[in-house]
């Protein structure tokens, strides 16, 4: 699936045959996994189904890439997970491999 992701970057918007939380991760990537307009509608998709691990899980990486850590641990904790790598880049490819199972 992050395959998928990163082959449709170039596009203006994600595919719509890609499920909500997979579209958070490509509005995040998008964006470099930076703050900015695509950081604010990953982050927005994140919170249309809050309490959903796979949402939550994106929403901890989005709180990671804004710098706010003790928010991306609540929603870590959340879903009974921790990060599963080093860096947000590491944690992005984790995070979109996973989903793709």
């Amino acid at each position: 699936m992050s395959e998928e992701i990163l082959s449709s970057l170039n596009l203006a918007e994600p595919p719509q045959e890609m499920v909500p939380p997979l579209q958070a991760l490509w509005w995040l990537k998008k964006g470099n996994l930076e703050m900015g307009p695509e950081w604010e509608k990953g982050h927005n998709i994140c919170q249309t189904a809050e309490g959903t691990m796979a949402y939550d899980w994106v929403h901890a990486l989005a709180h990671w890439i804004e710098g706010d850590m003790g928010n991306a641990n609540y929603w870590y904790r959340g879903i009974n997970k921790k990060p599963g790598a080093e860096n947000i880049s590491d944690e992005w490819d984790f995070i979109s491999a996973a989903m793709s199972k």
